[in-house]
């Protein structure tokens, strides 16, 4: 819902008076400049704290969700003004902590965000176990001389810290660190292994993002410290599940009811991002049926279901991607106000450009610019809030690419799902097949057999660990020769890795895999709040709620992923399907999984191919100078006259590279010295 951007000098010495006065006015024009980069998050209020020796400042651009009036602006300040915060996202429960804490802490208003520093005070570090939400932000606690940074559990909210001239910067988006005077430089190592996927480190030297459900402690002239709060979790593969199907359906329906109830929860209007998948669709049915029950739609007065607004992205009908028919479908069964924003291919590319450079995301697919354009058609309508879809597939085994690993070891916790060896063989023959041909990006089957051990020869990796695979030019050789798979388990903690190689079944790896990489660094970024904050919009996310998804995790692989020995059939999201049957129709209810992708098929003269090859060309892609021309016009060529779908992909991503290259002022990288 927000902007933030924060410092803490680790350079302060005493001067004179007008010395000091030079750079207190130095340090605040610095932080004013970088809101100013991110004024789009916040239109409504900007607010700024300095420390009286200008060694902290905290800086806030609001857009108001809770509590509209002034008293919701930030920064938020304690009684004896010694902590200080501002936050990005949205809390919720915070009338209960608000209730408990409300004798020991002195509220100044209603907003959700305020509680943090209230919990703060009352349980220390530990108070991040009683977040829930999305959310990042930053606290300054005068008293300890600390700063504590801290991000949501799945990395809804973004959050990036550097340090730069003596200072440790904290912002929402990498564009602000730009008006600190930051100069960023491409990191070749972490993009050739593709190490940024998973860990801290970005493609950008020297620049780290804080991990999900991660903090970040720093004390001045200190170096800082990255901890972890908050990890998935997934039984032992070995044990026996003593639940019923029906109660644990029942067990998801509830929490997920209950995730997406307190989502409505807004001071203003809310919507609902809707496409024809199971996911958006059990969303907007159990949202209209809330309103049934009585439960109010954001600001709306009363409930009523002609107050409720869902929004769909209409593709060409040709485009292979266009799910248009059974969003209007579902929306007449509900009996609800549906909004078609049309996007044809002149539509996506003339959004290519921005869409890279708010998500800060390379990612070889068009759905952002669909994104963005849903984000536009929502806040034409005056509507701040929308909830949507994120994160079904990775929690309940949405992904075809899931198959595999959902067949690779038997699943002793649901015997009744056992089917004999030699089927389950058979099938994860022709699964096997599927993931090497996935849509996720390049595959290769020669990867160390150590890495294969430390993956317990995981099936699903390389369709993560590559995606927008680039053609490098042979100097970065001299970076060595870790590939991606090998980054991509090693960028984990050993615990990880134990737990892959001994205690969890392969489809909750490959669940965590998808869950700590793809959803954060790519999905959440370009399909989630960087691309809707442009038009000042936030979404939440109700799969992404832990009270449900720490249940879900415990639901046995095969309840999720489901195999019919019989019809040598997949089904995946059973355990979904099943909860949220009350509200979907029968088409959604039986649909097979989609992914939500723009078109995937281009013609040579069109306007994403004019566009490719007004950015890719041989002096743009020379000023990145980390990447091979000729595979690079060679994966241009063949990406339009011969419909390679890895060829697109390539095209597209070095597209983007070269996008952020520009806007981000970024000089070509250069050879390492002798």
């Amino acid at each position: 819902m927000c902007g933030i951007s924060a410092f803490l000098s680790h350079t302060g010495e005493a001067s004179s008076n007008e010395h000091f006065e030079a750079q207190a006015q130095h340090v605040a024009a610095e932080l004013e400049n970088s809101l100013n980069i991110v004024s789009h998050r916040g239109p409504d209020a900007r607010g700024r704290w300095f420390s009286d020796d200008y060694q902290v400042g905290l800086g806030h651009v609001r857009l108001s969700i809770m509590d509209l009036s002034p008293s919701g602006n930030q920064p938020f300040h304690d009684e004896t003004n010694s902590i200080h915060a501002v936050v990005n996202g949205e809390l919720y429960d915070h009338e209960h902590y608000r209730a408990q804490l409300a004798s020991e802490f002195q509220f100044a208003g209603t907003s959700d965000c305020e509680i943090v520093i209230a919990l703060y005070k009352h349980y220390g570090l530990s108070f991040l176990s009683h977040l829930r939400g999305e959310f990042a932000f930053v606290i300054w606690d005068a008293s300890r001389e600390l700063l504590i940074a801290a991000r949501d559990r799945y990395g809804i909210k973004s959050l990036y810290y550097t340090v730069f001239q003596g200072k440790l910067l904290v912002a929402t988006e990498i564009k602000s660190f730009l008006a600190f005077g930051v100069q960023p430089e491409w990191c070749v190592r972490t993009l050739r292994d593709q190490s940024w996927r998973v860990e801290s480190r970005t493609f950008f030297k020297g620049i780290h993002r804080v991990l999900p459900g991660h903090y970040l402690i720093c004390r001045r002239n200190e170096k800082e410290e990255q901890k972890s709060y908050w990890d998935l979790e997934y039984p032992d593969k070995i044990s026996h599940e003593m639940r019923s199907e029906e109660e644990m359906v029942q067990g998801v329906r509830e929490r997920l009811l209950e995730a997406v109830r307190i989502r409505l929860k807004a001071d203003v209007p809310v919507a609902i991002y809707l496409s024809g998948g199971i996911d958006s669709s059990s969303v907007a049915g159990m949202v209209a049926e809330l309103i049934k029950q009585g439960t109010k739609l954001g600001s709306e007065p009363k409930s009523d279901l002609s107050n409720m607004k869902c929004f769909t992205v209409q593709f060409d009908e040709d485009s292979g991607a266009d799910e248009s028919e059974i969003a209007r479908r579902t929306a007449e069964w509900l009996g609800v106000d549906i909004h078609f924003v049309k996007m044809d291919e002149e539509a996506l590319v003339s959004r290519f450009e921005d869409a890279v450079w708010h998500s800060e995301i390379p990612l070889p697919d068009l759905n952002g610019m669909g994104r963005l354009a849903l984000a536009e058609a929502v806040h034409a309508q005056g509507i701040k809030v929308v909830v949507t879809g994120e994160g079904s597939d990775e929690h309940f085994a949405g992904y075809l690419a899931f198959r595999a690993d959902s067949l690779s070891e038997p699943d002793h916790a649901w015997p009744a799902l056992q089917i004999a060896d030699t089927e389950r063989e058979e099938a994860l023959r022709t699964a096997i097949d599927q993931v090497t041909y996935g849509i996720f990006g390049d595959y290769t089957g020669t990867v160390p057999s150590a890495t294969r051990r430390m993956l317990n020869h995981s099936h699903v990796t390389s369709s993560i660990a590559r995606v927008g695979s680039l053609p490098f030019s042979e100097w970065t050789n001299s970076y060595g020769d870790d590939i991606p798979e090998t980054s991509l388990i090693e960028g984990f903690d050993g615990r990880v890795r134990d737990n892959i190689k001994n205690r969890w079944h392969p489809l909750h790896t490959a669940q965590y895999l998808f869950t700590k990489s793809f959803l954060p660094h790519f999905i959440l970024r370009y399909n989630g709040d960087n691309i809707d904050m442009v038009n000042q919009v936030e979404s939440r996310c109700p799969f992404l709620d832990h009270h449900l998804t720490e249940y879900v995790n415990n639901v046995p692989p095969s309840l999720k992923m489901k195999y019919n020995a019989r019809e040598k059939s997949f089904r995946e999201k059973h355990i979904l399907r099943e909860a949220v049957r009350p509200y979907v129709t029968d088409e959604v209810y039986n649909i097979s999984k989609k992914a939500y992708m723009g078109p995937r098929k281009f013609w040579p003269g069109g306007p994403l191919h004019r566009k490719i090859k007004h950015l890719v060309t041989r002096e743009n892609v020379e000023s990145l100078g980390f990447l091979d021309w000729n595979a690079t016009e060679e994966a241009v060529e063949n990406a339009f006259s011969k419909q390679e779908p890895l060829a697109l992909r390539r095209a597209i991503t070095v597209a983007q590279f070269i996008v952020l290259g520009q806007r981000f002022g970024i000089k070509p990288a250069g050879a390492l010295p002798n």
